[in-house]
């Protein structure tokens, strides 16, 4: 079992006709991918600029699911929560702000991408074929130095990924 602690919006993109019928759609699947994996899931949601005054804590099929009160974003909850909750979190966000700072707390942060591949490669192997065409072929990147050694973080991150 994994604490997965995902930026909402950045893995989903806000790029929807319905943003609430894509945030349903994304809760649903992670719902349905924490009853494969059994990991802990938390999603953060921006609620800056049309939430409530107060940040919002619901758990919706088992996965806890936080809105940021209004004029805060997720990203500041995601900072709090690494903050107070002292759990080998495995933070999903492709914002360069929130990975740096889940390094300094000795986390693994993975991008929305690569968890996504995951997510979905899961899905697909555990009877959800409507996933099928989510899963893309994702190339490795090319990088400097031996190819066949991985840097420290590199490693970390692997560990991390092979529990997703």
């Amino acid at each position: 079992m994994a604490y997965l602690l995902i930026d909402g919006y950045n893995l989903m993109g806000i790029a929807h006709r319905d943003l609430e019928k894509a945030r349903n759609e994304l809760i649903s699947t992670l719902s349905e991918y924490s009853k494969i994996k059994g990991h802990d899931i938390t999603v953060v949601f921006d609620g800056w600029k049309d939430g409530k005054a107060e940040e919002t804590v619901t758990w919706i099929g088992g996965i806890r699911v936080i809105y940021s009160r209004l004029a805060e974003k997720a990203d500041s909850v995601i900072m709090r929560i690494i903050l107070r909750e002292r759990k080998p979190w495995i933070v999903i966000s492709s914002d360069r702000e929130i990975a740096e700072f889940a390094l300094r707390y000795n986390l693994i942060p993975i991008t929305s991408d690569e968890f996504e591949e995951r997510l979905y490669r899961a899905l697909e192997l555990n009877g959800y074929t409507e996933y099928e065409e989510e899963i893309e072929d994702h190339r490795p990147q090319r990088r400097k130095g031996n190819p066949r050694r991985l840097s420290k973080r590199d490693k970390r991150k692997l560990q991390a990924l092979r529990k997703l």
